[in-house]
């Protein structure tokens, strides 16, 4: 099968900036997938828009499944997770019974999470804390950096178990 030609309808994958009013945090997803070396592709700002749109940390499988039809195969999003933790765009949030869970690395939606190990619920940890987490993180990033480390990324999980609802 040809490959379609650019035109105003069809630009190239590679130079296709995100549209006039796109949400600020998928601009600055593209902008950090430039900056990490990626070309900007179809499938790449699919899954970034994906990602985007999350709420809170989800399995590739999962985020395969909210891509429209014939965005990209489940080994492409596999890849390309894989590209944008080692790019810092992403990162694992939690491993949950082995399936481990990503979110966007930045933006104001970034918050660790607590895994009940007896449901397998996820709960957010308070804002204040997340920002203690995030600053620990950042110095710790700096000081690998100093020593030469590149592609840096880290993966910081809590399990236990969840008290019992209260009571009605």
């Amino acid at each position: 099968m040809a490959t379609p030609l650019p035109s105003a309808e069809n630009p190239r994958p590679e130079t296709a900036p995100p549209a006039a009013g796109s949400d600020p945090l998928l601009i600055l997803a593209t902008a950090r997938l430039k900056a990490a070396g990626l070309r900007v592709t179809q499938p790449r700002m699919a899954i970034l828009e994906a990602l985007c749109r999350q709420t809170g940390p989800v399995s590739i499988e999962n985020l395969h499944a909210g891509l429209a039809a014939g965005a990209c195969d489940l080994v492409t999003v596999y890849r390309c997770i894989a590209a944008f933790e080692r790019g810092g765009l992403v990162r694992r949030a939690v491993i949950h019974q082995g399936t481990s869970l990503y979110q966007i690395a930045f933006g104001p939606a970034e918050t660790y999470h607590v895994v009940c190990r007896s449901t397998g619920s996820l709960a957010p940890l308070s804002a204040e804390v997340s920002r203690e987490l995030q600053r620990a993180v950042a110095k710790a990033r700096e000081e690998l950096r100093e020593k030469g480390y590149r592609e840096v990324a880290h993966m910081l999980e809590f399990s236990g178990v969840a008290p019992p609802p209260a009571p009605r």
